[in-house]
């Protein structure tokens, strides 16, 4: 819920989530943007702010070293992520959009409510902790309000949920396939929080997911056995190229990929997980047009015309 604290006029913003920053340019608010993060890439000038963040996750690693690193360092207590404290204090913010939601996606929230502790200011804190696309909405409602661009985020709120109904009444006289989406695949994830979701707009049934929850690790046989009539991979954190070596890798080593009937058929679909699945924005929107592609075989929604999207195996 957002009270009555507004950020001040020119007030200085800091996102410390990708998603955040994409919705604070969407509602104009770009000049006041003073610090993000080293993954916030979209739109493209994001790329040009102050950047607060670094990843201690080891460049180009594949699936199994990425998920053998992050369990080492979750056990022993470290973080993935570190904070630039010196610069966060040289740009002394009004306003700071973190999480609480992962402490593998982003920099945790206890890192980043210590730092602020200690700035000048008295900066305000705000988290983020969508679980759905409905909470995504709520989102950028509560960043209009904090930054007095209420208008703005009407707007764009009631744009998103146009295209999505579009979207839903383009799939309902459709059939609704059974859709596995696999989040990562050394070992395989099912789809968490707001992904079963869109499987549902886009016009399919999510299979062995997890609504509104975490992700959570699932065997092959239970994949083998689900059947699935189509399958999206998505790993969190992945661009479509990453993606697709990810799949490489597991068609070279799971007897169980390839015989599914899904692929066999060429009813798998890598999609670029990093800006559409995993990021809890605007373009979640995207990601349902980019699910129903998928799901029914054929261009749907403005997204599927992105090259570096989506791509049929």
């Amino acid at each position: 819920m957002v009270d009555s604290w507004v950020v001040p006029a020119r007030g200085r913003i800091v996102s410390l989530l990708p998603s955040a920053t994409e919705i604070v340019y969407a509602l104009g608010l770009a000049e006041r943007l003073v610090g993000v993060t080293h993954e916030c890439d979209f739109p493209p000038e994001a790329r040009e702010k102050p950047r607060l963040t670094a990843s201690t996750i080891p460049h180009a690693a594949d699936a199994s070293e990425v998920d053998r690193h992050v369990r080492e360092s979750l056990h022993a207590g470290s973080s993935l992520y570190s904070l630039d404290r010196t610069l966060l204090e040289i740009i002394a913010p009004d306003l700071i959009i973190t999480q609480e939601l992962c402490t593998v996606c982003a920099v945790s929230y206890e890192i980043v409510d210590a730092a602020a502790k200690g700035l000048r200011g008295d900066p305000r804190v705000i988290s983020l902790e969508p679980a759905s696309l409905e909470d995504v909405y709520a989102n950028v409602t509560t960043i209009g309000a904090l930054t007095a661009s209420q208008a703005e985020a009407t707007r764009f709120v009631t744009s998103l949920r146009e295209r999505a109904e579009r979207l839903r009444v383009a799939v309902s006289g459709k059939s609704r396939p059974r859709t596995l989406v696999l989040e990562w695949t050394d070992p395989p994830y099912n789809a968490g929080h707001w992904t079963p979701g869109l499987v549902d707009l886009a016009g399919g049934e999510p299979l062995l997911a997890t609504p509104g929850a975490y992700s959570q690790t699932i065997t092959w046989d239970a994949i083998v056995a689900s059947d699935p009539d189509v399958v999206i991979v998505a790993p969190c954190g992945f661009d479509l190229a990453a993606t697709l070596r990810a799949i490489d890798d597991l068609a070279a080593r799971e007897p169980a990929w390839k015989a599914l009937r899904a692929v066999r058929e060429r009813r798998a679909y890598a999609i670029d997980g990093n800006a559409f699945v995993n990021r809890p924005g605007p373009r979640l929107v995207d990601t349902a047009e980019l699910f129903a592609t998928a799901i029914h075989g054929e261009p749907i929604g403005a997204a599927a015309e992105d090259p570096g999207a989506i791509r049929r195996l």
